[in-house]
């Protein structure tokens, strides 16, 4: 057993009720508990529409494709996208599918979100996008980034899928950009098994996302819809096919628990918050680490520590060491992204230099947080990095 895990299970008997009525149902492709759980998330995070995937990676995909079919100011081949350096693969990926120029910008060392100035200067003429991903639970400085922007027309879209419950100025992350997605993989704020959520306010996006979730076709659309207006014949328009979608589709299982999973998520994130208040107490005079600055109200999806520059500890030994006392640790989501092999197949350039992203890379780490009480772990892990 792990004294201090990165994960922990937020289930208990009901997501397991919830599995077996599914099962009796004899049911279980995309149907009602879909439904009503893209309704009731859309409801607590104060959104119109709410679309449900097979996962955070697909609803990063999802979004993204959408981007390209919308009537006006649409995203083409070639366009430019501003990235930051540190975030998980499936960031990246959609874009790269979808053939956009990224542009890697650094970010910022105590936030972990965008180093802002770099932001601003990165930012051209031909800059169509902007992934805002809010790291770690930690929202993006919106505001900001909105004075950045001015005038331009520059689509925000937000990877959330770290974040779930994080507000900037009273506002849910994930409802800020023209969408936000979110996981709902076993590490994260609450789970389905697989999973992930897409959030807008647009209708026109939404009637996209809903076909090309589904094969591209009309079925799932309403009567009247931004994309496709249906006559009579029922029984040729269940097979019509206007965007060259996917099968992104969750199961019927996953909505069911999802629909457990959202009336604990109050509980989860006041108890996550209450575990961030604790670590911070614990690490915030720690000269050795520097710890993540909140902007507006973090969900805390895990802790991070990174090894200040006028310290001399090495991240391998604080590894080994973490590991021998039964401590989890992982790199900070994937580290400096740009520095991965994989990017020899993106169409990318590097804006100025990645020296944050760097650091972070060489320098950091972090611990999990959980949706239940973990002081007695925090003051473990506070005991061993002391020492």
């Amino acid at each position: 057993m792990k004294k201090y895990p990165l994960t922990a299970s937020t289930w208990d008997e009901k997501e397991l009720l919830a599995i077996d009525r599914v099962i009796k149902s004899n049911h279980f492709t995309m149907g009602e508990n879909v439904r009503q759980f893209e309704s009731e998330f859309a409801k607590f995070f104060n959104s119109k529409y709410c679309v449900m995937t097979n996962s955070g990676s697909s609803a990063n995909l999802l979004a993204t494709a959408a981007l390209f079919y919308t009537e006006k100011n649409k995203l083409k081949n070639s366009d430019e996208v501003i990235v930051p350096a540190v975030s998980w693969a499936t960031t990246y990926y959609p874009l790269y599918q979808y053939g956009l120029k990224l542009k890697f910008v650094d970010i910022d060392l105590y936030t972990l979100n965008y180093d802002l100035n770099s932001l601003e200067n990165a930012i051209t003429e031909k800059t169509k996008l902007i992934i805002a991903v809010n790291l770690l639970g930690n929202p993006n400085d919106f505001e900001h980034i909105q004075q950045i922007i001015k005038d331009r027309y520059i689509i925000i879209l937000e990877d959330n899928c770290e974040s779930m419950g994080a507000r900037y100025r009273g506002q849910y992350t994930g409802t800020i950009g023209v969408m936000g997605t979110f996981s709902l993989f076993y590490s994260h704020h609450i789970s389905t098994m697989e999973g992930g959520m897409i959030l807008t306010d647009d209708e026109e996006l939404f009637h996209i996302l809903l076909s090309l979730r589904s094969h591209g076709w009309v079925r799932d659309l309403p009567d009247s819809s931004k994309i496709f207006s249906k006559g009579n014949d029922s029984f040729k328009e269940k097979f019509q096919f206007v965007l060259p979608g996917y099968n992104l589709r969750p199961l019927e299982i996953s909505g069911a628990i999802g629909l457990e999973q959202i009336k604990k998520l109050p509980k989860i994130l006041k108890q996550r918050i209450q575990n961030a208040d604790y670590f911070i107490k614990q690490f915030e005079n720690n000269k050795q680490f520097i710890i993540q600055r909140e902007t507006g109200k973090s969900s805390w999806f895990a802790f991070s520590l990174i090894i200040a520059q006028e310290s001399k500890l090495i991240r391998k030994d604080i590894i080994h060491k973490l590991s021998e006392k039964g401590i989890e640790c992982r790199p900070i989501v994937a580290g400096n992204f740009a520095n991965n092999r994989v990017t020899r197949y993106f169409k990318y350039k590097v804006y100025d230099e990645l020296s944050n992203a760097d650091y972070i890379d060489s320098h950091g780490f972090y611990v999990g947080n959980h949706g239940h009480d973990i002081n007695e772990q925090i003051s473990y892990l506070a005991e061993i990095l002391s020492n």
